[in-house]
């Protein structure tokens, strides 16, 4: 059975009454060892939460549990955060004139000198930074500095990791070595992690659950591939998988027989085969995406996108059959 380490209940906090800002009434649990992601447009209160978590803001209302026990603010206690908890910012907070060791080991006491060389190389070793000790944080790559405060933050015990945008600073090549180091790090560790993102793709790679926000307002939760097949509302769909959305009008217009006030599928929905049920439609523009094409397709006036897996089989103002096959109302 799952054991519960953290309990958002009802929180909110606002940081500017005539607007929409931060997060309201947001109630959500976590459990142990799980990978949380938080995803969300820029602005939509991701950050706030994190921080809330953490112990860095005072809330209006509500409150965060855990391990049984109300996580304090910052007007309750000397030094914001909570003891057990190690917030990664997109800034790193490292000494860039230090060596890699030493910004690490500077997490821990001087009471046990061997003690603290052996803690230190362990989560070094975990995220495969033994190599580097010895260089200078000024010296290493983003990804690099990524893994040395991921490191810094771990070393101490830690017991749940919040990731601020944890790959902005990432290039592609490394981006998915370091989600998956992470996530087994999770695994092999049973470190709780709780991370922001306004990229979709962190989340459906890394996470065991998604929060989807919006506007501050938390709109659907579960595992990726529920929330992914089922968003209960065309924002998720959206952020997750850039989904088309239709007007009424326009679903019936490519002879959709919909009840609903808005019609939303992702391209890879689309099937392009002959069928009895296969419509028409128009190529007029193909967007070249290594081992596959993505297709934008018209029909009386309507346009959607489809994904072509055979890359280079269309080429504009051909014409394709189309079968959307699988479509949500809403």
């Amino acid at each position: 059975m799952s054991e519960q380490i953290l309990s958002i209940k009802h929180l909110t906090k606002q940081h500017q009454a005539e607007q929409i800002s931060g997060i309201s009434n947001v109630n959500f649990d976590i459990n142990k060892g799980e990978i949380v992601a938080i995803i969300g447009e820029s602005g939509s209160g991701k950050s706030t939460l994190l921080k809330s978590i953490y112990g860095l803001l005072k809330v209006d209302e509500g409150e965060i549990i855990f391990n049984g026990k109300r996580v304090k603010g910052p007007d309750e206690q000397l030094i914001p955060g909570h003891a057990e908890m190690k917030m990664v910012t997109q800034d790193f907070s490292l000494n860039i004139y230090a060596k890699v060791y030493d910004n690490i080991a500077s997490q821990l006491s001087n009471t046990n000198v061997a003690l603290k060389q052996q803690k230190t190389m362990e989560v070094m070793e975990h995220l495969r930074i033994t190599a580097l000790k010895d260089k200078k944080i000024i010296a290493l790559s983003g990804g690099e500095q990524q893994r040395v405060a991921i490191a810094k933050a771990l070393v101490s015990d830690t017991k749940v990791l919040l990731l601020d945008e944890p790959f902005s600073q990432v290039d592609a090549i490394l981006k998915n070595q370091l989600r998956a180091d992470i996530k087994r790090l999770a695994k092999e560790t049973g470190l709780t992690i709780i991370m922001v993102s306004h990229d979709a793709t962190d989340g459906l790679f890394m996470a065991d659950r998604l929060v989807i926000l919006k506007e501050g307002k938390l709109l659907q939760e579960g595992k990726p591939r529920e929330v992914y097949n089922h968003p209960n509302d065309t924002y998720t769909a959206k952020m997750l998988g850039n989904a088309v959305v239709l007007s009424q009008k326009e679903a019936q217009a490519l002879d959709l027989k919909v009840t609903g006030e808005q019609v939303c599928f992702y391209p890879e929905w689309v099937e392009l085969k002959a069928s009895w049920s296969a419509k028409k439609f128009n190529v007029r523009d193909i967007y070249y995406k290594g081992f596959y094409d993505e297709l934008l397709l018209e029909r009386n006036g309507v346009h959607i996108r489809a994904l072509q897996l055979n890359s280079g089989e269309h080429k504009k103002n051909d014409q394709v059959y189309v079968n959307i096959g699988r479509f949500l109302e809403f």
